[in-house]
């Protein structure tokens, strides 16, 4: 039997961004697989070092539309870090309230996604149905559905009045009663679990050599959670632990992604019931000492890392971000070694890929 490579992408009907993948394959069989990235290129990194701090951080917010949130606290914690400010602890509140927003929202967007590349086209309506009860809720709390603006340097800039939390309270029961029937759907329903079932596997070993992260790792049995391990904001207010599948394949990251979601809602209802009184910003200063912070935060997809290096004045001299989605790529392709050809769509849909973020 003769191998035969191909490509998919960058430009394809299938493909939501550009992308593009070497495909080999023999038989039906994938035997090698190979990425070229840098189609969405948008020197964001060298685009921060000619705008001052509060600039760079709009600039950052926009890295990615469904993890917007992340980016900006992320690099606030890190301006914050060098000018040894102290958030106060409302604001820290916030902040984690909106993640967890944020990660409810990026999981049923990628569920709805999943369902659509395996065919399931009911489910992908149901979900994008209830995704729009968070995307109403970070409406609600920020004014915009996309880019919050949320997080400024130094705490949060929209406050939560106690019509709003309600509201958010009532949401998260809606969600959590939603919830329940999609875990009955991603365990039970034939269908799906024909497609996804034993699909993309990725061990443990394979996970940990390959420095996978977020739910791709944690669906290999490696329990690895920034939110846990290093809390940062307020989730060193609250207990939890990482979720975790033993599955290693697509339907274990549809396990732990649907887990993931209502343990969020759970979060989110502790933390608005709890949130303190006080201010929700301090004032920071323009101009940056000299020094250099290394802040890492859990996005949806995993740990995204932001390096920054200052030199005295209000424009940052390196500003180098690590997203998860570029940290998944080698678990990707291997993932894609011994897979069916009409699985390669899902099996790369379950890192949850962003070109965007990949290639910032």
């Amino acid at each position: 039997m003769g191998r035969i490579t191909f490509p998919i992408g960058p430009q394809h009907p299938a493909l939501k961004e550009p992308e593009s993948f070497k495909i080999t394959a023999e038989g039906e069989c994938v035997v090698d697989a190979d990425v070229r990235l840098g189609y969405c290129h948008r020197s964001i990194e060298a685009a921060c070092q000619h705008r001052n701090y509060v600039r760079g951080q709009y600039i950052c917010e926009r890295i990615c539309g469904i993890c917007s949130h992340i980016h900006s606290t992320t690099f606030a914690r890190a301006v914050e870090e060098l000018l040894q400010l102290e958030v106060p602890m409302r604001a820290k509140y916030i902040r984690t309230i909106v993640a967890e927003f944020e990660r409810i929202h990026s999981h049923l967007l990628w569920l709805g996604v999943a369902a659509h590349e395996v065919g399931f086209d009911t489910l992908f309506m149901y979900v994008w149905h209830d995704r729009e009860i968070v995307q109403d809720l970070l409406e609600l709390v920020s004014g915009n559905r996309v880019n919050y603006g949320m997080t400024t340097i130094g705490g949060a800039k929209m406050d939560l009045t106690p019509e709003i939390v309600d509201k958010c309270l009532e949401g998260m029961d809606v969600l959590l009663e939603r919830t329940e029937y999609y875990k009955g759907v991603a365990t039970t329903e034939a269908t799906f679990l024909k497609r996804v079932e034993g699909v993309g596997m990725l061990s443990e070993q394979q996970a940990r050599e390959l420095s996978a992260v977020g739910p791709t790792s944690r669906a290999s049995n490696v329990p690895n959670d920034i939110r846990h391990d290093f809390p940062y904001d307020a989730y060193d207010q609250i207990e939890f632990e990482p979720i975790t599948s033993d599955l290693c394949d697509v339907l274990g990251r549809t396990i732990v992604r649907v887990l993931e979601i209502a343990q969020a809602c759970e979060i989110c209802k502790d933390l608005l019931t709890r949130l303190p009184e006080g201010e929700i910003q301090v004032r920071a200063k323009p101009r940056v000492p000299e020094g250099e912070a290394l802040v890492r935060c859990e996005a949806p997809r995993g740990e995204l890392i932001y390096y920054m290096r200052s030199n005295g004045t209000d424009k940052p001299a390196r500003v180098k971000v690590r997203t998860p989605s570029l940290a998944n790529w080698p678990a990707a392709l291997a993932m894609l070694e011994g897979a069916y050809v009409a699985d390669v769509p899902i099996t790369i849909a379950s890192i949850d890929p962003c070109m965007a973020c990949t290639d910032r």
